[in-house]
């Protein structure tokens, strides 16, 4: 029963992504953007669906169930700091791409202001397809390896190929549009998946107050402590616990320089309707963490033992234990569709990278988009079938090479600062330097998010190095006068 309900919303899934194909073109613009025809309700919760992956499910809950209440700080943190990201980027970055008329992230901030940034642009698209790539096929394993954990004796890599077979499927038939879409119905699985074993858990638990009881002869003097533990922090006292929120600020800014999440935001039908979107954005967001702490606490109830278990895995085995097998189903396909709703969106801004920014011709035509998809399709299979524990932890850094590579420059653009393209090229370099030197060298990530300095010292020498844009260069830019 388990197996067969979590089949019939994968279909439904499939049929979704398929149906979106009647709307298709086969132009460019209509494959990567949709045509930027895209409501504010479905960009929201598509934008919601991709960002909050596999991390969501198994990551956040995961961590919260490892280290109890002070885990709020991720959540509180990644929340505001994506929020005062949206405040002033989000809107001038889709006027610049329905002005410069391109359909890939990095073909809009190489054009922001007219000129055209070619070697940036091209760096940039190898650094996107090599980061997005390794993340893609990350997800495809995280969504294989939660059903291994349930199915008895079922091989992960069956699931694999079959999530690639069907992101594949739909993403060849409808592009953005597609992925949208089943983002959309993705977003709602997910939150009903959330909202009904939450609720199942706190009646088996006696009521919340009953389940905060059982939670504290469980406390070692750490797990019910609100702020984190010295060893979490760069340093101690007043400033490091500064740091660490600081730290997770700039995680939840990071979204700004992530391709996939992005695009979302640049297909909207209308730049006007970017508050209604952001409603809708942060509306999930915030219930989907609200959700994830309570069960995270709740999975520590039901779970005590800490030390005898995969954290990673302790949502569906609470779901297991909890819910009939159809509901059971629901759980698994909710964390199913949150890996696969990331990793259509990767395959595509991989694809719009490879035909629009790397090559040295545009590729136009449909079948070439659509055998470039398929392309970075089966080599995220490939890498995810390998199942090299070396090459997946690349996925760690994956997001914040990302943020530190694109939100630097676009948060200068989004400020009006004009650089030279010798300058951006530099500023991604280093921004990616400093985060590889900060995980990797000097293993200060436990602290502060190695997104910070590899956000905050790009901006600052940006900054130094730019020159504020002329008011005639302002009124002229895409990104604040769509009229032109």
């Amino acid at each position: 029963m388990i197996l067969a309900s979590f089949v019939v919303i994968l279909i439904i899934f499939l049929g979704v992504g398929l149906a979106s194909a009647r709307k298709a073109t086969g132009e460019r613009k209509d494959y990567y953007m949709a045509g930027q025809t895209v409501s504010p309700w479905l960009a929201g919760l598509s934008a919601v669906a991709t960002n909050n992956s596999g991390y969501l499910f198994i990551g956040v809950i995961g961590y919260g169930y490892a280290t109890g209440l002070s885990a709020v700080w991720l959540m509180f943190g990644w929340i505001v700091g994506d929020f005062i990201g949206s405040t002033f980027i989000h809107r001038k970055l889709r006027t610049a791409t329905g002005v410069t008329n391109e359909a890939s992230f990095a073909s809009v901030l190489s054009r922001w202001h007219g000129d055209d940034f070619a070697i940036w642009r091209r760096l940039a698209a190898i650094i996107m397809v090599v980061l997005l790539i390794v993340y893609g096929a990350a997800q495809i394993t995280a969504g294989a390896k939660a059903l291994e954990g349930v199915f008895e004796g079922f091989n992960w890599r069956i699931g694999a190929i079959g999530s690639a077979i069907i992101i594949l499927a739909y993403s060849i038939a409808g592009g953005i549009r597609a992925s949208i879409w089943t983002d959309a119905i993705q977003s709602v699985c997910m939150l009903v998946a959330l909202f009904i074993l939450f609720f199942v858990g706190v009646s088996w638990a006696g009521g919340f107050t009953s389940m905060l009881d059982q939670l504290r002869p469980l406390d070692d003097g750490t797990f019910l402590n609100l702020l984190p533990e010295s060893d979490e922090l760069l340093m101690t006292g007043a400033l490091g616990f500064g740091l660490f929120v600081l730290g997770w600020l700039f995680a939840g800014f990071s979204v700004v320089g992530q391709p996939h999440i992005m695009v979302r935001f640049m297909a909207l039908d209308d730049d006007k309707n970017m508050q209604r979107t952001r409603a809708w954005y942060y509306g999930f967001f915030v219930v989907f963490y609200i959700l994830a702490a309570g069960l995270s606490l709740l999975a520590r109830v039901y779970m005590p033992d800490a030390a005898s278990i995969d954290v990673e895995l302790a949502l569906p085995r609470m779901a297991e234990a909890l819910l009939p097998d159809i509901l059971v189903g629901l759980i698994l396909a909710g964390i199913f569709a949150a890996t696969m709703s990331t990793a259509d969106s990767v395959v595509l801004s991989c694809s719009a990278a490879i035909t629009h920014d790397l090559v040295p011709q545009r590729l136009e035509q449909p079948w070439l988009l659509k055998t470039a998809t398929a392309s970075v399709t089966l080599l995220a299979l490939a890498l995810a079938l390998l199942d090299n524990q070396s090459v997946f932890s690349l996925v760690i850094i994956a997001w914040s090479a990302l943020a530190a590579a694109f939100a630097p420059l676009l948060t200068l653009y989004a400020l009006n600062r004009r650089i030279s393209e010798t300058t951006a090229i530099f500023l991604m370099l280093l921004g990616i330097g400093i985060t590889l030197v900060w995980r990797f060298g000097l293993s200060w990530q436990g602290g502060v998010y190695e997104g910070l300095p590899g956000i905050a010292i790009p901006i600052i020498i940006g900054w130094v190095l730019s020159r504020p844009a002329t008011h005639a260069e302002i009124k002229a830019s895409p990104a604040e006068n769509p009229a032109e």
